[in-house]
């Protein structure tokens, strides 16, 4: 893709700043030829269409993709199963693909997802677009600490700055020793990571009587779980690294979705890769902007593993108005809010993870960890729903009965649910190098 810089030094792509009827008069031509291309080559989808009474040439506007049904991740693993292990939905041939990388397989068997190389070199270009928005440069020293071994992100993040031309270090996850001694040998002043390895790190580090925040570090750049559109824990992460923190969102079926720019008014989605829907959890049916609901995506330029209607399961609000900066595409107010399959019902209350951590890092006297035991928590005897939350919450204060009372006052004042707070020590409960959990089932 020509990179065009006319407006903005924070702009890497002239299709950023394209008008909002341009961009949704390209997004319907990318569409019609995606579709196109998708019926022709993937088997699955040709059934899809077929089942449907849908041909690519049906697509009048952008509206109509609602005639075609929604996929599922259990879609996409049923076509694994017919075909293993490429699967009916890759819609390129064996030699033409040049990458595979495999869900984390924490709910079932890992899923592999596919890559051409135009596929690779666009997913490059779009980690550089988000990286350039956040302010790397050619020369910026980068550390990337997303774990390398069969996850996605750490190689699309890696690309994308080597197309900038900073100087990447490719640390992984894990030794944490090393990683801050890096830090300070080679000046890094971009990080990448999750939330929960960067708190980690940061503790690590003032554990050895190093100040995270002495160091050149300048820019946090996190994904993998909620945290930099938690704004606690972005203020707790931000303030012990002395940095600014962005977050960015993506999965291993669509890379990347949206991430932050240097305005920070939400993840900026990338339109003019995906075409985007938020629908209703229940009806799914669409929503207005400014209202909740499940985001859909739709590959516009994708080869080897294009999807169609792709349930995300992950709650956001979606704001289409234009940012500060300029930039066009819609933006996520608050990025994920959560997970339309992890909420918490309490009492007729719902609840997301992310909520809860974000009151847990208001606390004063927290430690660096939590967890929510739903195994433990209180249930209704005669109907079995849950009728409070368990916290465990880390704490060295010498007053745990104050502690705990004060936490569960301000959980339920927050969040109108009732808390019971257990106070275990600093360092007992588990750290994270990779995707935290932090809710036992």
């Amino acid at each position: 893709m020509s990179i065009e810089r006319p407006h903005s030094e924070l702009i890497w792509d002239a299709v950023e700043l394209m008008s909002r009827e341009q961009l949704e008069k390209n997004q319907l031509k990318l569409l019609r030829t995606q579709l196109t291309y998708v019926q022709g080559n993937s088997a699955h989808y040709a059934k899809v269409f077929r089942d449907a009474g849908f041909r690519a040439d049906d697509l009048g506007t952008l509206d109509d993709i609602r005639k075609l049904p929604l996929t599922r991740k259990s879609d996409y693993v049923a076509s694994l199963e017919n075909q293993a292990p490429f699967g009916t939905m890759c819609a390129a041939p064996r030699d033409t693909l040049v990458r595979v990388h495999f869900s984390s397989g924490t709910t079932g068997k890992p899923t592999p997802v596919y890559w051409t190389r135009n596929d690779v070199n666009q997913w490059a270009d779009l980690y550089a677009r988000y990286f350039y928005a956040q302010g790397m440069r050619a020369g910026d020293i980068f550390q990337c600490m997303y774990n390398y071994a069969w996850f996605v992100a750490g190689l699309g993040a890696t690309y994308g700055a080597e197309r900038i031309g900073a100087l990447v270090i490719p640390a992984s996850a894990g030794d944490t020793h090393r990683q801050i001694t890096t830090m300070q040998e080679f000046g890094s002043q971009i990080l990448v990571g999750t939330p929960s390895f960067l708190a980690y790190l940061a503790q690590t580090a003032q554990e050895e009587g190093i100040d995270p925040r002495s160091l050149k570090v300048r820019a946090l750049a996190t994904g993998g779980e909620p945290g930099a559109s938690i704004p606690a824990t972005r203020r707790r992460l931000e303030q012990l690294w002395n940095a600014d923190m962005f977050d960015c969102y993506g999965a291993l079926e669509c890379q990347p979705i949206a991430w932050e720019t240097a305005c920070k008014e939400g993840p900026v989605l990338a339109d003019d890769f995906i075409y985007s829907e938020v629908l209703d959890p229940d009806t799914e049916q669409p929503v207005e902007d400014g209202t909740p609901g499940v985001l859909v995506v739709t590959h516009l330029r994708k080869e080897a593993s294009p999807l169609v209607r792709w349930w995300t399961g992950d709650i956001v609000i979606r704001d289409s108005s234009p940012a500060s900066d300029g930039r066009t595409h819609a933006r996520l107010k608050g990025g994920v809010i959560g997970r339309a399959d992890d909420m918490l019902i309490v009492r007729g209350v719902n609840v997301f993870p992310s909520a809860i951590e974000n009151v847990v890092r208001m606390i004063p006297g927290a430690g660096g960890e939590y967890l929510v035991d739903l195994v433990r928590s209180p249930r209704g005897a005669q109907h079995g729903f849950l009728e409070g939350l368990l916290l465990q919450i880390e704490s060295d204060t010498k007053d745990p009965q104050g502690f705990a009372d004060a936490a569960s006052r301000l959980l339920r004042e927050q969040l109108k649910v009732r808390f019971l707070i257990e106070v275990v020590p600093h360092g007992s409960l588990p750290r994270f190098t990779h995707k935290a959990k932090r809710v036992l089932r």
